[in-house]
Parts: structure tokens; sequence; C-alpha cells
């Protein structure tokens, strides 16, 4: 994604051993079958997908987050958007459903845990990435 372009960013936050998902009240794709996903959401104008996916966890979560790598990007196959992925570092907070509009619950997962939430796979670089850094 061009800086300063439109789309979808993601957080991928991993903290003892755990990723945060959420839970949208209203499921995507076709058949709703994207409702656990990321802390996500659109890059608003002046803004980078790096700083989107700090705010957007802020936002649905409560939690302060630093930015530290990128994953990559691709159009997501189930929303056909253009995602793009950060790793982030917990700086401070306790997660919580801060956006009750948006979202109903929020999970840290193990590997076994994400695997259930996230039928339609994974970025291929997210999940090399949580490969080494989940708990089963």
């Amino acid at each position: 994604m061009a800086e300063g372009e439109a789309g979808i960013a993601a957080a991928v936050v991993v903290r003892a051993g755990r990723v945060l998902m959420v839970r949208r009240r209203v499921a995507e794709g076709a058949r709703g079958e994207l409702s656990w996903q990321f802390p996500a959401g659109g890059v608003e104008p002046g803004e980078t997908a790096r700083q989107a996916a700090v705010r957007e966890v802020a936002e649905e979560t409560g939690l302060a987050v630093r930015a530290v790598a990128p994953l990559g990007e691709r159009t997501h196959p189930v929303t056909r958007r253009t995602v793009a992925y950060w790793v982030c570092e917990v700086v401070a907070g306790t997660a919580r459903v801060r956006d009750a509009e948006e979202l109903d619950a929020l999970a840290w997962c193990t590997r076994a845990g994400l695997a259930e939430r996230v039928p339609h796979g994974l970025h291929e670089p997210v999940r090399r990435y949580l490969e080494g850094t989940l708990d089963g």
C-alpha cells in the first residue's frame, strides 16, 4: 500500500505467546465467514498504515501499542480489500472491548485457538511470524 493510499491496516499483537483477536458484531464476507480477525480498520486520510494499525488497536481494545515491523500486504481472500499487516508490541493497558458497537468479544489465542477462529488461512508472512511466536 503506497503512503497515504486508502486500505485496511491490521495489527498483529502478540503477548506472552498469544495473539490478540477481536470478533466483529457484523461478520464480513459473502457467507458471513469472517467474524474473528486481528484488530483492524481503514487507513484515514493523511495517515499511514502503520499509524492506522496503532490507532485501531487503541480504539477497539484500549491497548497502547507500538508498530514495530511490517508483515506485508495482500488482497484479502474474503473481503477483496487491500490489507497491510503490522507486528505491534503492547506498550500499556489491558485489552477489553472498547468499541462495543463494532465488537462483541476479544481473545488472546494460542496457535490452536487461532486456527479455530480463522478457518480461511492467514497471509503467509503473518503465518510464519506467528508460528515462531505463539504457544501451541
